[in-house]
């Protein structure tokens, strides 16, 4: 099993720290280092930042949002990043959500599962650098009766093919990501409810004639080191309050909805109740230790190692740290535990 380390957004007054993050994360040998975006800084820029300051590290966008751009442009800039990188770019993709999608973007939050399909089946197309010509239900290239003519990237990514992964949470969603996709980037991945993801992924896999030898499985999980587990949990709660009650509408909230299929309706409810009335102290206070515990790496070094041999157990083949701690110090640190853990499990 690999390492990687999310960067998370950029602009939140911690961006020296992040590279420095990034640059010891490359020489402990860690396998890619991820960026996100939202609504504030891009993730594309931020990648070829690190990948300027790093020299082995694979740089991946977790993740490039698909109402963001149009699939030729996310193939423009998959090739560029790849280039200039040498070789180490990874294209994370995902369709946001209908609040973002609708409210920043402008664009219809329609039929997601689809528009991931044909969106993913127009950037394969590019990156062949074949003349793109495609005739879908979102997007028909070139234009009809105008001046518009097929043409293909003039850019030569260094490598014939980058490797591609979905962000996914639902079900049907998880089992397209397994059909069409090189890895799978997933969120509150516990080794316990492996099967709501693992079982969907290799039914896609099924689909496309392949198993999931060779395919990525990287969730990324919260690293909080220390003797006291519940002190290590609570670091975690506003985080998974903002996810469970504010990453979306009440009626639209895909986290939410996962932590419901993990057995936690009650708690779902409470603190989406509490975090959409603002509540958030409510809210992160009402989200469950063992639900944090589950879904995190928690405590001693030798405590993360035995969960890092369930993840591993599981199925995951990357598992990505998302470091806890607001100092640079403690980031590092649990950088490095992460390393330790990974070597007394005997998994490195």
């Amino acid at each position: 099993m690999r390492l990687g380390i999310n960067l998370g957004y950029w602009g939140l007054g911690m961006d020296a720290d992040n590279i420095a993050v990034a640059r010891e994360a490359d020489r402990l040998g860690y396998s890619v280092c991820w960026a996100a975006e939202a609504y504030g800084s891009d993730a594309a820029t931020v990648l070829s930042y690190v990948a300027a300051k790093t020299e082995r590290i694979d740089v991946g966008s977790a993740i490039f949002q698909i109402p963001a751009r149009t699939p030729a442009m996310t193939a423009m800039t998959a090739a560029t990043l790849d280039t200039l990188s040498g070789g180490r770019f990874r294209l994370g993709l995902g369709v946001s959500g209908p609040q973002v999608s609708e409210g920043w973007y402008g664009v219809k939050f329609d039929k997601p599962l689809a528009r991931t399909r044909e969106y993913v089946e127009i950037i394969r197309k590019a990156m062949s650098r074949e003349r793109l010509v495609h005739e879908g239900a979102n997007w028909t290239l070139p234009l009809p009766g105008g001046p518009g003519k097929p043409i293909k990237l003039t850019v030569h990514p260094v490598r014939e093919h980058i490797p591609l992964y979905i962000a996914a949470i639902g079900p049907k969603n998880l089992e397209q990501t397994g059909e069409i996709a090189d890895g799978w980037l997933g969120i509150f991945f516990a080794p316990e409810h492996a099967a709501l993801s693992v079982e969907p992924l290799k039914a896609g896999r099924a689909k496309a004639g392949q198993t999931l030898d060779g395919f990525d499985l990287c969730p990324t999980v919260a690293i909080s080191l220390g003797d006291d587990v519940k002190a290590a949990a609570d670091s975690q709660r506003s985080y998974a309050a903002l996810y469970i009650g504010g990453m979306g509408s009440k009626e639209k909230n895909f986290y939410n909805q996962l932590t419901r299929r993990m057995g936690y309706e009650q708690a779902a409810d409470e603190v989406q109740e509490r975090y959409l009335a603002r509540d958030y102290a409510g809210a992160a206070a009402a989200v469950p230790h063992d639900l944090i515990d589950a879904t995190s790496l928690l405590g001693s070094t030798a405590r993360i190692a035995d969960r890092m041999q369930a993840y591993a157990d599981a199925g995951v083949t990357t598992l990505t740290l998302a470091p806890a701690g607001f100092t640079l110090d403690e980031r590092i640190a649990a950088l490095r535990a992460g390393v330790e853990a990974l070597e007394l499990a005997g998994l490195a």
